[in-house]
């Protein structure tokens, strides 16, 4: 058994499979992205050994704890032989300790070789924080609602730019209708991680694109030291021409069905007024989408308006577009990027 930091463990992991071993529900509220689930308690069994430890001693939830875990232990070598196919594995648990420390010996006594992360998944949350801090070369892709940003950023990125897609990772369009046809968001936790999972294969002397958001997208938060980079970094500010905005709303929501669209402009009904709700709704129901959108755009434009001074950078960088063509835009802003970093 080999004990390393969570950088190295990290590092291993690319090429061996990693295991957490803690309970089910410590792994769907966050786990190393790609770490596979071989829990030694379930959810359960795990609050039994706490209670002990709490009200009895720790000699007697490890006693308890090998009752529990004798009947499983040939189940678990099962599967670490199924996923060891370098016969190696990566092993954490909550803080490095007892169940992580006692899974990679039993890993061991049958011929697999283990590395074990100090500190468990607490450090690697640390690890997490740390790599935003020296995160460097950012550069904020800040437009009004309507402008493709999310397709500008998979453009630059089919381009061979480094992108964090951040509504992409966070299963939400960062607006009231940001649910719509998407899958359950993550944990914040989860967010988080797979957003270190995507910076940690990037060259960081090299620019970093990302979209402007709020702290919270959906009900996900952004790392704070990510938002706090995000804050003091180049900022490229678009501007597309408002009729463009309107058609490419129209084209990325207009498929959803007339419940659905008239539910989520519902919710807006403190922001835009009862009024203003009704007419939107009832124009929807005519299929006068354009209409809807222009009403709804009056809205997110003001709110734009008083967000555009959010960050911090004391010059923002306009950048005028006349399309929506992602591909157009995207070499666009590579040519200024590159002229910036020339002047």
């Amino acid at each position: 058994m080999q004990k390393v930091e969570a950088a190295e463990f990290l590092k291993e992991g690319k090429q061996n499979c990693i295991i957490d071993v803690r309970s089910p529900e410590e792994y769907l509220k966050g786990h190393i992205p790609g770490a596979v689930n071989i829990p030694i308690f379930d959810n359960l069994e795990r609050a039994k050994v706490g209670t002990v430890y709490k009200q009895q001693s720790k000699e007697d939830a490890v006693t308890l704890g090998l009752e529990i875990v004798g009947p499983k232990m040939k189940s678990f070598v099962q599967s670490a032989k199924a996923l060891a196919a370098n016969g190696m594995l990566c092993v954490y648990c909550w803080r490095g300790g007892m169940r992580s420390e006692k899974m990679a010996w039993l890993f061991e006594l049958v011929g697999l070789k283990t590395q074990v992360m100090i500190g468990g998944y607490k450090a690697y949350r640390n690890f997490l924080h740390q790599q935003f801090e020296i995160l460097s070369h950012l550069i904020v892709v800040q437009a009004p609602t309507g402008s493709g940003k999310t397709k500008i950023l998979h453009a630059l990125k089919a381009a061979g730019q480094q992108v964090i897609d951040l509504e992409g990772l966070a299963n939400h369009k960062g607006s009231a209708f940001g649910g719509l046809g998407e899958e359950d968001q993550p944990s914040t936790q989860q967010f988080q991680n797979d957003i270190l999972a995507d910076l940690l294969a990037f060259d960081l002397a090299k620019p970093v694109w990302i979209e402007s958001e709020s702290v919270t997208i959906g009900r996900v938060y952004l790392p704070e030291k990510l938002w706090q980079k995000m804050n003091a970094a180049t900022v490229l500010v678009l501007t597309i021409p408002r009729e463009q905005r309107v058609q490419h709303i129209v084209d990325q929501y207009g498929a959803f069905s007339i419940e659905a669209l008239s539910q989520k402009i519902g919710q807006l009904q403190q922001n835009i007024g009862g009024a203003n709700v009704k007419d939107v709704i009832a124009l929807v129901e005519q299929g006068k989408l354009h209409d809807a959108v222009d009403i709804l755009l009056r809205y997110y434009d003001e709110s734009y308006a008083h967000s555009v001074s959010k960050y911090k950078s004391s010059s923002p960088i306009s950048v005028s577009l006349t399309t929506t063509d992602a591909n157009i835009n995207a070499q666009i802003l590579i040519n200024k990027v590159l002229e910036i970093h020339h002047d």
